[in-house]
Protein backbone atom coordinates (compact mmCIF):
# COMPACT_ATOMS: atom_id res chain seq x y z
CA UNK A 1 0.00 0.00 0.00
CA UNK A 2 2.71 2.37 1.09
CA UNK A 3 5.93 1.10 -0.64
CA UNK A 4 6.97 3.01 -3.61
CA UNK A 5 10.44 2.38 -5.15
CA UNK A 6 10.72 5.89 -6.70
CA UNK A 7 9.76 7.60 -3.22
CA UNK A 8 13.11 5.33 -1.75
CA UNK A 9 15.27 6.57 -4.61
CA UNK A 10 14.05 10.36 -3.89
CA UNK A 11 14.95 9.65 -0.29
CA UNK A 12 18.31 8.34 -0.74
CA UNK A 13 18.90 11.59 -3.49
CA UNK A 14 18.19 14.09 -1.37
CA UNK A 15 19.77 12.76 1.67
CA UNK A 16 23.32 12.62 -0.39
CA UNK A 17 22.27 16.30 -1.94
CA UNK A 18 22.41 17.56 1.95
CA UNK A 19 25.00 15.55 3.10
CA UNK A 20 27.48 17.22 0.13
CA UNK A 21 26.21 20.41 1.43
CA UNK A 22 26.20 19.77 5.17
CA UNK A 23 29.68 18.17 5.56
CA UNK A 24 30.95 20.48 3.58
CA UNK A 25 32.39 18.21 0.97
CA UNK A 26 34.54 19.73 -1.91
CA UNK A 27 33.96 19.58 -5.68
CA UNK A 28 36.24 16.74 -6.27
CA UNK A 29 35.65 14.69 -3.40
CA UNK A 30 34.51 10.96 -3.92
CA UNK A 31 31.39 9.60 -2.45
CA UNK A 32 31.50 6.50 -0.68
CA UNK A 33 30.69 3.09 -2.72
CA UNK A 34 27.46 2.26 -3.57
CA UNK A 35 27.62 -0.87 -1.20
CA UNK A 36 28.71 1.59 1.66
CA UNK A 37 25.87 3.77 0.92
CA UNK A 38 23.35 0.97 0.37
CA UNK A 39 24.03 -0.32 4.13
CA UNK A 40 24.01 3.44 5.51
CA UNK A 41 20.91 4.24 4.23
CA UNK A 42 19.60 0.81 4.69
CA UNK A 43 18.29 0.10 1.07
CA UNK A 44 19.02 -2.13 -2.07
CA UNK A 45 22.32 -1.27 -4.29
CA UNK A 46 19.95 -0.93 -7.09
CA UNK A 47 18.24 2.33 -5.00
CA UNK A 48 21.52 3.97 -4.28
CA UNK A 49 22.29 2.99 -8.05
CA UNK A 50 18.89 4.92 -9.14
CA UNK A 51 19.64 8.25 -6.26
CA UNK A 52 23.08 8.67 -7.68
CA UNK A 53 22.00 9.02 -11.33
CA UNK A 54 19.54 11.55 -10.25
CA UNK A 55 22.51 13.36 -8.83
CA UNK A 56 24.93 12.43 -11.64
CA UNK A 57 21.50 14.07 -13.95
CA UNK A 58 21.45 17.03 -11.38
CA UNK A 59 25.62 17.78 -12.15
CA UNK A 60 26.06 17.52 -8.64
CA UNK A 61 28.11 14.11 -8.81
CA UNK A 62 30.01 12.50 -11.64
CA UNK A 63 31.10 8.92 -12.25
CA UNK A 64 34.15 7.86 -13.63
CA UNK A 65 34.82 4.67 -14.87
CA UNK A 66 37.04 2.60 -12.56
CA UNK A 67 37.55 5.13 -10.37
CA UNK A 68 34.53 6.26 -8.55
CA UNK A 69 31.84 8.71 -7.71
CA UNK A 70 33.09 12.46 -7.65
CA UNK A 71 31.34 15.88 -6.37
CA UNK A 72 30.73 17.86 -9.33
CA UNK A 73 28.94 20.93 -7.20
CA UNK A 74 27.51 21.64 -3.63
CA UNK A 75 23.58 21.80 -3.76
CA UNK A 76 21.62 24.53 -2.58
CA UNK A 77 19.05 25.36 -0.77
CA UNK A 78 18.19 21.55 0.45
CA UNK A 79 15.91 21.48 3.57
CA UNK A 80 14.83 18.14 4.59
CA UNK A 81 10.82 17.58 5.64
CA UNK A 82 8.66 15.10 7.85
CA UNK A 83 5.19 14.58 8.10
CA UNK A 84 3.10 14.73 11.23
CA UNK A 85 -0.59 12.78 10.77
CA UNK A 86 -2.66 13.64 14.26
CA UNK A 87 -6.15 12.28 14.84
CA UNK A 88 -6.95 16.06 15.90
CA UNK A 89 -5.54 19.47 15.92
CA UNK A 90 -7.96 21.31 17.96
CA UNK A 91 -7.74 18.82 21.23
CA UNK A 92 -5.15 17.75 23.24
CA UNK A 93 -2.25 17.55 20.48
CA UNK A 94 -1.89 20.87 19.98
CA UNK A 95 0.88 21.07 22.95
CA UNK A 96 1.99 17.32 20.63
CA UNK A 97 2.40 19.60 17.84
CA UNK A 98 4.23 22.80 19.56
CA UNK A 99 7.27 19.84 21.13
CA UNK A 100 7.20 18.74 17.51
CA UNK A 101 7.68 21.95 16.00
CA UNK A 102 10.16 23.51 18.17
CA UNK A 103 12.88 20.10 17.93
CA UNK A 104 12.20 20.48 14.09
CA UNK A 105 12.61 24.15 13.84
CA UNK A 106 15.73 23.25 15.97
CA UNK A 107 16.91 21.14 13.68
CA UNK A 108 16.31 22.84 10.76
CA UNK A 109 13.73 20.36 9.38
CA UNK A 110 9.98 21.76 7.35
CA UNK A 111 7.42 19.80 8.50
CA UNK A 112 3.74 18.88 6.75
CA UNK A 113 0.96 18.72 9.21
CA UNK A 114 -2.47 16.74 8.49
CA UNK A 115 -5.59 15.71 10.90
CA UNK A 116 -6.47 12.32 10.22
CA UNK A 117 -10.04 13.26 12.00
CA UNK A 118 -10.59 10.16 13.94
CA UNK A 119 -10.45 7.78 10.51
CA UNK A 120 -8.61 5.44 9.39
CA UNK A 121 -9.28 5.92 5.43
CA UNK A 122 -8.27 9.68 5.92
CA UNK A 123 -5.00 8.81 7.77
CA UNK A 124 -3.76 5.95 4.71
CA UNK A 125 -4.53 9.49 2.47
CA UNK A 126 -2.90 12.22 4.25
CA UNK A 127 -0.10 9.82 4.74
CA UNK A 128 0.09 9.03 1.07
CA UNK A 129 -0.05 13.03 -0.29
CA UNK A 130 2.94 13.49 2.24
CA UNK A 131 4.55 10.54 0.88
CA UNK A 132 3.90 12.19 -2.75
CA UNK A 133 5.51 15.47 -1.43
CA UNK A 134 8.78 13.92 -0.38
CA UNK A 135 8.56 13.89 3.16
CA UNK A 136 11.64 12.19 4.58
CA UNK A 137 10.24 10.28 7.93
CA UNK A 138 6.97 10.72 9.59
CA UNK A 139 5.63 10.82 13.28
CA UNK A 140 2.21 9.27 13.19
CA UNK A 141 -0.82 8.79 15.73
CA UNK A 142 -2.69 6.11 14.54
CA UNK A 143 -6.27 5.64 15.01
CA UNK A 144 -6.35 2.09 16.56
CA UNK A 145 -9.09 2.81 18.78
CA UNK A 146 -11.59 2.52 15.72
CA UNK A 147 -9.31 0.33 13.41
CA UNK A 148 -11.09 -3.00 13.03
CA UNK A 149 -7.69 -4.67 13.53
CA UNK A 150 -5.51 -2.38 15.92
CA UNK A 151 -2.18 -4.39 15.22
CA UNK A 152 -2.42 -5.12 11.67
CA UNK A 153 -3.18 -1.42 11.35
CA UNK A 154 0.23 -1.10 13.03
CA UNK A 155 1.82 -4.31 11.02
CA UNK A 156 0.94 -2.17 7.82
CA UNK A 157 2.95 0.66 8.59
CA UNK A 158 6.31 -1.40 8.32
CA UNK A 159 5.53 -1.13 4.63
CA UNK A 160 6.30 2.85 4.90
CA UNK A 161 9.05 3.65 2.70
CA UNK A 162 10.63 5.86 5.08
CA UNK A 163 11.02 5.87 8.91
CA UNK A 164 8.56 6.71 11.18
CA UNK A 165 7.64 6.99 14.88
CA UNK A 166 4.19 6.67 16.92
CA UNK A 167 3.36 9.12 19.06
CA UNK A 168 0.48 8.05 22.41
CA UNK A 169 0.21 4.50 20.65
CA UNK A 170 1.99 1.20 21.01
CA UNK A 171 1.38 -1.63 19.02
CA UNK A 172 -1.15 -3.99 20.69
CA UNK A 173 -0.17 -7.34 20.81
CA UNK A 174 3.45 -7.22 19.20
CA UNK A 175 5.79 -9.51 19.04
CA UNK A 176 8.96 -9.84 20.59
CA UNK A 177 11.17 -8.29 18.30
CA UNK A 178 8.93 -5.77 17.21
CA UNK A 179 10.58 -3.08 15.22
CA UNK A 180 8.03 -0.36 16.02
CA UNK A 181 9.61 2.65 17.56
CA UNK A 182 7.23 4.98 19.94
CA UNK A 183 7.24 7.79 22.39
CA UNK A 184 3.79 7.55 24.97
CA UNK A 185 2.82 8.57 28.22
CA UNK A 186 2.65 6.09 31.01
CA UNK A 187 -0.96 6.35 31.76
CA UNK A 188 -1.35 4.09 34.24
CA UNK A 189 0.97 5.36 36.58
CA UNK A 190 -0.60 8.96 36.23
CA UNK A 191 -4.18 7.39 36.80
CA UNK A 192 -2.22 5.59 39.88
CA UNK A 193 -0.93 8.67 41.12
CA UNK A 194 -3.96 10.69 40.88
CA UNK A 195 -5.90 7.68 42.90
CA UNK A 196 -3.45 7.73 45.65
CA UNK A 197 -3.95 11.17 46.43
CA UNK A 198 -7.40 10.85 46.82
CA UNK A 199 -6.67 8.02 49.06
CA UNK A 200 -4.03 10.27 50.98
CA UNK A 201 -6.58 12.70 51.55
CA UNK A 202 -8.81 9.89 52.89
CA UNK A 203 -11.48 9.08 50.41
CA UNK A 204 -12.47 5.64 50.00
CA UNK A 205 -15.70 5.61 47.84
CA UNK A 206 -14.77 6.45 44.96
CA UNK A 207 -15.93 7.14 41.29
CA UNK A 208 -14.96 7.31 37.58
CA UNK A 209 -16.90 8.95 34.77
CA UNK A 210 -15.04 7.81 32.05
CA UNK A 211 -14.56 7.25 28.00
CA UNK A 212 -14.84 4.51 25.87
CA UNK A 213 -13.09 4.86 21.77
CA UNK A 214 -10.48 7.32 22.40
CA UNK A 215 -7.00 6.34 21.98
CA UNK A 216 -6.38 6.44 25.76
CA UNK A 217 -10.09 5.36 27.32
CA UNK A 218 -8.96 1.91 27.67
CA UNK A 219 -5.68 1.95 29.51
CA UNK A 220 -7.14 4.96 31.62
CA UNK A 221 -9.94 2.85 32.39
CA UNK A 222 -7.81 -0.19 33.41
CA UNK A 223 -5.40 2.13 35.62
CA UNK A 224 -8.34 3.47 37.18
CA UNK A 225 -9.40 -0.18 38.40
CA UNK A 226 -5.85 -1.05 38.65
CA UNK A 227 -5.05 1.72 41.28
CA UNK A 228 -8.54 1.60 43.22
CA UNK A 229 -8.07 -2.03 44.08
CA UNK A 230 -4.05 -1.46 45.04
CA UNK A 231 -4.65 1.34 47.00
CA UNK A 232 -7.57 0.10 48.79
CA UNK A 233 -10.30 2.14 47.59
CA UNK A 234 -13.90 0.74 46.71
CA UNK A 235 -14.59 1.58 43.19
CA UNK A 236 -18.71 1.78 43.65
CA UNK A 237 -19.84 -0.28 40.39
CA UNK A 238 -22.34 2.20 39.58
CA UNK A 239 -20.48 4.93 39.84
CA UNK A 240 -18.08 3.39 37.47
CA UNK A 241 -19.69 4.54 34.38
CA UNK A 242 -18.09 4.94 30.50
CA UNK A 243 -19.29 6.60 27.78
CA UNK A 244 -18.53 7.27 24.26
CA UNK A 245 -19.59 10.80 24.41
CA UNK A 246 -21.41 12.32 28.02
CA UNK A 247 -24.50 13.95 27.54
CA UNK A 248 -25.84 16.82 29.83
CA UNK A 249 -28.57 14.54 31.23
CA UNK A 250 -26.03 11.66 31.90
CA UNK A 251 -23.72 14.16 33.69
CA UNK A 252 -26.94 15.12 35.71
CA UNK A 253 -27.59 11.53 36.64
CA UNK A 254 -24.22 10.59 37.65
CA UNK A 255 -24.33 13.41 39.99
CA UNK A 256 -27.11 12.23 41.25
CA UNK A 257 -25.91 8.72 41.70
CA UNK A 258 -22.37 10.00 43.48
CA UNK A 259 -24.28 11.67 46.21
CA UNK A 260 -26.74 8.55 46.71
CA UNK A 261 -23.63 5.91 47.08
CA UNK A 262 -21.80 8.19 49.03
CA UNK A 263 -18.98 8.58 46.79
CA UNK A 264 -16.78 11.04 48.20
CA UNK A 265 -14.23 11.45 45.00
CA UNK A 266 -14.75 11.02 41.33
CA UNK A 267 -11.85 10.84 38.85
CA UNK A 268 -13.20 12.04 35.26
CA UNK A 269 -11.32 11.30 31.85
CA UNK A 270 -11.25 14.47 30.43
CA UNK A 271 -11.40 18.22 31.65
CA UNK A 272 -14.73 18.99 29.89
CA UNK A 273 -16.72 16.41 31.18
CA UNK A 274 -15.03 17.18 35.02
CA UNK A 275 -16.20 20.81 34.63
CA UNK A 276 -19.71 19.84 33.61
CA UNK A 277 -19.74 17.18 36.51
CA UNK A 278 -19.04 20.39 38.98
CA UNK A 279 -21.49 22.19 37.76
CA UNK A 280 -24.23 19.17 37.51
CA UNK A 281 -22.75 18.57 41.31
CA UNK A 282 -23.82 21.85 42.35
CA UNK A 283 -27.49 21.85 40.63
CA UNK A 284 -28.36 19.45 43.36
CA UNK A 285 -26.78 20.66 46.60
CA UNK A 286 -23.60 18.74 46.82
CA UNK A 287 -20.31 20.69 47.16
CA UNK A 288 -17.36 20.26 45.64
CA UNK A 289 -14.46 19.77 47.40
CA UNK A 290 -16.09 19.53 50.58
CA UNK A 291 -18.80 16.86 49.35
CA UNK A 292 -17.22 15.75 46.08
CA UNK A 293 -13.74 15.88 45.40
CA UNK A 294 -12.74 15.93 41.50
CA UNK A 295 -9.86 14.76 39.70
CA UNK A 296 -9.36 15.13 35.91
CA UNK A 297 -6.93 13.73 33.18
CA UNK A 298 -5.62 15.61 30.60
CA UNK A 299 -5.53 19.10 32.39
CA UNK A 300 -6.16 20.80 28.75
CA UNK A 301 -8.49 23.57 30.62
CA UNK A 302 -8.88 22.47 34.39
CA UNK A 303 -6.89 25.48 35.75
CA UNK A 304 -9.66 27.66 34.02
CA UNK A 305 -12.88 26.24 36.09
CA UNK A 306 -13.80 27.55 39.27
CA UNK A 307 -12.42 25.96 41.76
CA UNK A 308 -9.60 25.28 39.58
CA UNK A 309 -9.33 21.41 38.78
CA UNK A 310 -6.83 19.13 40.13
CA UNK A 311 -5.68 17.67 37.12
CA UNK A 312 -2.96 14.69 35.57
CA UNK A 313 -0.98 16.43 32.80
CA UNK A 314 0.18 13.85 30.21
CA UNK A 315 3.83 15.53 29.26
CA UNK A 316 2.63 15.87 25.53
CA UNK A 317 5.19 18.95 24.20
CA UNK A 318 8.25 16.51 25.51
CA UNK A 319 6.50 13.74 23.87
CA UNK A 320 6.16 15.50 20.66
CA UNK A 321 9.97 16.87 20.87
CA UNK A 322 11.54 13.67 21.70
CA UNK A 323 9.39 11.87 18.60
CA UNK A 324 11.16 14.28 16.51
CA UNK A 325 14.65 13.77 18.01
CA UNK A 326 14.11 10.22 17.69
CA UNK A 327 12.47 10.12 13.74
CA UNK A 328 15.63 12.75 12.81
CA UNK A 329 18.34 9.79 14.31
CA UNK A 330 16.06 7.23 12.12
CA UNK A 331 16.44 9.39 9.03
CA UNK A 332 20.22 10.15 9.55
CA UNK A 333 21.10 6.41 10.80
CA UNK A 334 18.63 4.11 9.50
CA UNK A 335 20.37 1.57 12.00
CA UNK A 336 19.58 3.57 14.84
CA UNK A 337 17.09 0.31 16.97
CA UNK A 338 14.55 0.55 18.07
CA UNK A 339 12.78 3.03 21.02
CA UNK A 340 10.53 2.57 23.16
CA UNK A 341 10.02 5.20 25.46
CA UNK A 342 7.17 6.31 27.78
CA UNK A 343 7.17 9.69 30.00
CA UNK A 344 5.40 9.83 33.53
CA UNK A 345 2.38 12.59 33.47
CA UNK A 346 2.45 15.17 36.16
CA UNK A 347 -0.27 15.65 39.14
CA UNK A 348 -1.03 19.28 39.38
CA UNK A 349 -3.00 19.91 42.53
CA UNK A 350 -5.35 22.56 42.65
CA UNK A 351 -8.93 23.32 44.81
CA UNK A 352 -10.78 20.20 43.61
CA UNK A 353 -9.83 18.17 46.07
CA UNK A 354 -10.33 18.27 50.06
CA UNK A 355 -10.68 15.34 52.69
CA UNK A 356 -14.04 13.77 52.53
CA UNK A 357 -16.89 15.17 54.88
CA UNK A 358 -18.31 12.19 56.08
CA UNK A 359 -21.71 11.18 53.84
CA UNK A 360 -23.23 8.15 54.20
CA UNK A 361 -24.65 6.51 51.55
CA UNK A 362 -28.42 6.99 50.90
CA UNK A 363 -30.87 4.04 52.31
CA UNK A 364 -31.73 2.57 48.85
CA UNK A 365 -27.46 2.82 47.56
CA UNK A 366 -27.05 0.18 50.67
CA UNK A 367 -29.68 -1.84 49.95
Amino acid sequence: MFAHQGLKTEMVADRLRRWIADSGQPVGARLPTEAELATRHGVGINTVRRAVGLLVAEGVVVRRQGSGTYVASVPTGSRRTVGVVVPSTSYYYPKVIEGIERALTAARTGVMLASSENRPDLERTQIRRMLGSGVEGLILVPNLHVADDPQAHVDALRRLPVPYVLVERRPPRPDPDDPVSFVTTHHLGGVHTAIRHLVSLGHTRVGLLGRIRTGNSAVVTEGFDRAAAALGAVAVPEARVLHEEWTPAQIDAYAATCRAAGVTAVFCHGDRDAAALLAAARRIGLRVPSELSLVAYDDDVAELVDPPLTAVAPPRAELGALAADLLLRLVDDPTTPAHRIELQPRLTVRGSCTPPRVRRPSARARA
